[in-house]
């Protein structure tokens, strides 16, 4: 008998045959794309440092390091073939790059000298799986490039009774942020800081005690280290990050914020006289996915003089630099489904738009001159790296994926808006098209939910969609109310109303899709998302039978049992406006979870989860399993071991992408006499 996993395997490939068309993107590419990631700019312009990500090797996508002569565009890898790293910075001379990586046991701080020769191994270092969201900075030099101040972690006080036999729980917080491994529990770790001289390798532990300290950066003068703790005196129920100053000399530290807003990512001005920070307003933030959109702001480095420059750009804002002459920060920001890079002037006024192209500005670093290198996901790739200066446009400086993508044709993308349900607002919706078109042909549709629900879906590069293109399948994906890209007011759409409007904006924009697009075969549809993209998908299919599969992965079911399981318990209190137990909320909330209405349920549904996913736990999906066989669903619970929240390793995603593939297409009607139905993973 074939194995299950050979059977999905025959029967992917059967339909590459019968669909015609080689030309694009198959699920066994993923292993041969590449992409980039951070990048930073030496000091005097001349180099790029940049992390390439790579899917080649057993387990999750790892990292190399690897530094690019402007003048001749040539690279040269930092390290062995079989090393890891990553985390580049420059020292302030330009003559040392600093990074995390290492080989064997040694792993931790190293530098190399700008040409890649002399590696030196400083400290090592250690992190942790507590739930730490929004870090910035793991390391900064020192203003004269002889010390490293990093980021590390030590054993915290419940430690001891946490690892017991029996364990004894004492943290509010006792589970650990989504990761690889097969620790189910808080490590209790707490990061420190720490700072090592490069001509003695002598380390000196900065800070100690029950917080975490992280995000920094060095001040000009070399006085102090800025960085972001959350000192709540129940830091582990409450989610609130202030800015503090150490000074190196004594360390001492002294407090520059005290709000009820939530500051990330503190970053000095040239002149040391100012810090700009990321942050948001409200009183309630979470510790994952937080409703308000994060913007720049700024205070003089006394604590004094608090005050918003990224006001004039009502969308998320990421990712801030100050401009060499500290006149201006530059931020990136979420826009209608793509990522720009804008300046915003320190004494306000209009921002400056970098770089508005079609796709996702990722990491970036901004040169003395305004030079800009960043990495950019466009609509026919993953991330390369570009250079810009001045007003003239990007530089592509790498091709990372040329050889995978040689004689692949890339499916279109485009966009479309739809009025919501209630008239509320113009949805906007991206639909990847089908490869192997004719005037006559009829396709399967595809919905595919994004996460958060406070994320975006856009026209940049989607492996997955591509996949689906491939075999003649078109891809929805809708910006539904609460996603980012469209300012406060609709990211604020979903308060209170989980599985409720936002749900209709699907359900419209597929209604939209299939009235505009009569290639679309409204026989051979299917839903599928991750996260909160799960969550909808399973509540979906409880509210509509038009789809013939749905494929929810790390889907919440039951928003009462996820509210007590899941390690960011904020979240639904967000969301909500209050707590489970307060007022009638237990009972909304019950009447709004998937598993609620499973009597509803008719369509084929292939469940999948992380077996160590503490975001959603997987008793969120071994509920609605049930649930599903007890009303007689068609249904299969696919478990990933070692993934927590969503599917990470490369084996994985080509195998639940594969696994995807094979369940509609064995639930979809064909038309004709030709079949590969009854096909099961």
């Amino acid at each position: 008998m074939l194995s299950v996993r050979l059977s999905v395997v025959l029967c992917v490939a059967a339909l590459w045959a019968v669909s015609g068309k080689a030309q694009g993107i198959r699920s066994q590419d993923l292993y041969r794309f590449r992409s980039v990631t951070d990048v930073q700019l030496s000091p005097d312009g001349s180099h790029i440092a940049y992390t390439v990500a790579m899917n080649d090797r057993p387990g999750r996508p790892y990292s190399q390091v690897w530094i690019m002569d402007l003048a001749s565009s040539k690279s040269m890898r930092i390290g062995g073939e079989k090393d890891t790293s990553s985390d580049p910075r420059w020292s302030p001379d330009g003559k040392t790059i600093a990074f995390m990586g290492g080989d064997g046991e040694q792993k931790g701080l190293n530098t190399v000298r700008a040409d890649g020769s002399g590696q030196t191994f400083l400290a090592k270092t250690s992190g942790t799986n507590s739930p730490l969201p929004g870090q910035g900075e793991s390391l900064t030099w020192s203003p004269d490039s002889k010390t490293i101040a990093y980021v590390s972690s030590s054993a915290g006080p419940e430690t001891q009774a946490a690892s017991g036999d029996p364990m004894v729980i004492t943290r509010y917080l006792y589970k650990p942020t989504a990761g690889e491994g097969m620790t189910h529990f808080n490590d209790n770790k707490r990061l420190h800081l720490y700072s090592v001289d490069l001509g003695t390798k002598q380390v000196r532990q900065l800070t100690t005690g029950s917080y975490d300290e992280h995000s920094v950066d060095w001040s000009p003068d070399g006085q102090e280290i800025v960085f972001a703790s959350n000192r709540e005196p129940n830091s582990d129920e409450f989610f609130n990050y202030d800015l503090f100053a150490l000074k190196v000399s004594d360390g001492s530290i002294r407090r520059i914020t005290a709000t009820e807003s939530t500051e990330y990512a503190p970053r000095y001005s040239p002149d040391g006289k100012s810090i700009a920070f990321l942050a948001t307003k409200r009183g309630l933030t979470d510790r994952e996915t937080t409703m308000e959109d994060t913007h720049a702001w700024l205070i003089d480095a006394d604590g004094t003089h608090r005050r918003e420059v990224g006001a004039s750009i009502d969308n998320r804002q990421r990712m801030l630099h100050w401009a060499p002459d500290g006149s201006a920060v530059y931020v990136t920001y979420q826009e209608r489904g793509n990522t720009h890079l804008a300046k915003l002037p320190v004494a306000g006024g209009q921002p400056e738009i970098v770089e508005r192209g079609v796709g996702t500005v990722g990491e970036y670093s901004v040169g003395k001159d305004g030079s800009v290198a960043f990495a950019f996901a466009t609509a026919a790739d993953m991330p390369e790296l570009y250079f810009k200066t001045g007003t003239v446009p990007a530089r592509q400086l790498t091709s990372l994926n040329s050889d995978v993508l040689a004689g692949k044709t890339i499916a279109e993308t485009e966009s479309f808006t739809f009025v919501s349900n209630d008239n509320k607002f113009q949805v906007e919706a991206f639909l990847t098209k089908p490869l192997g078109m004719t005037p006559a042909s009829k396709h399967p549709l595809i919905v595919d939910i994004h996460g958060g629900p406070h994320g975006q879906n856009g026209p940049a590069f989607s492996f997955k969609n591509q996949v689906y293109a491939a075999l003649g399948w078109a891809v929805l994906q809708i910006n539904y109310r609460g996603s980012t890209g469209y300012g406060q007011k609709f990211a604020d759409a979903v308060f209170g109303d989980q599985d409720g409007n936002e749900g209709q904006d699907i359900l419209y924009g597929v209604s939209a899709a299939v009235r505009r697009y009569l290639w679309i075969d409204r026989e051979r549809m299917g839903i599928e998302g991750v996260s909160y993209g799960g969550q909808l998908s399973d509540w979906l299919i409880t509210q509509t039978n038009e789809f013939k599969a749905a494929v929810p992965t790390a889907g919440i079911s039951n928003l009462i049992s996820y509210n007590y399981m899941t390690y960011y318990n904020q979240y639904e209190e967000m969301e909500f406006g209050q707590f489970f137990h307060q007022g009638k909320l237990m009972d909304d909330a019950w009447e709004r979870s998937a598993l609620k209405h499973v009597a509803n349920a008719h369509t084929p549904t292939m469940l999948v989860h992380g077996e160590n996913d503490p975001d959603v736990p997987i008793a969120e999906a071994e509920q609605y399993f049930v649930a599903l066989k007890d009303v007689g669903v068609d249904t299969i619970f696919v478990r990933y071991p070692r993934e927590g929240h969503g599917i990470h390793e490369t084996k994985h995603i080509v195998d639940w992408i594969d696994r995807s593939v094979a369940w509609y297409q064995s639930h979809f009607p064909k038309p004709g006499s030709e079949s590969l139905t009854n096909v099961q993973p």
